[in-house]
């Protein structure tokens, strides 16, 4: 897109105080868009958190049961519509084992991203790709 010359007494101050709103909108839309990247990150880590401490009932070890998922996709889509697929939530899940408390995962990636990593099953492989991730952008 190209801008119109404007005729102006301060054509150069015009186009000075263009460029400068211009960088601070994008600039600002990144940072929203940050904003809202970790929002969604720790809201997907905290709903696999509460349902893992809801099949382990204070113990050890989960006794999984299969229908827990089903049951909280149709009810939580009926409360709040998409984003709760059984599937969504069984990578929150996976999401929050892969990233225990100790090590919460980077707020650098995208909710997409962190998708594809919880595919690689190993952890050191996860861990390259992750860090690969991150330096490319």
């Amino acid at each position: 897109m190209e801008i119109q010359k404007r005729e102006t007494d301060n054509s150069k101050l015009y186009i000075e105080l263009l460029e400068r709103i211009s960088r601070r909108y994008v600039e600002g839309q990144a940072q929203a868009v940050r904003s809202v990247n970790e929002a969604i990150i720790e809201t997907n880590w905290s709903i696999g958190e509460y349902i893992v401490e809801y099949e382990q009932k204070g113990k050890r070890k989960a006794q999984y049961g299969k229908s827990l998922l089903e049951f909280l996709s149709k009810d939580l889509s009926l409360l709040h519509g998409k984003g709760f697929s059984r599937s969504n939530l069984q990578r929150m899940r996976q999401f929050y084992l892969a990233y225990p408390i100790c090590a919460k995962p980077s707020h650098k990636l995208s909710w997409s991203h962190w998708v594809e990593l919880l595919k690689v099953s190993d952890e050191l492989e996860r861990s390259f790709y992750q860090q690969q991730t991150i330096l490319e952008g």
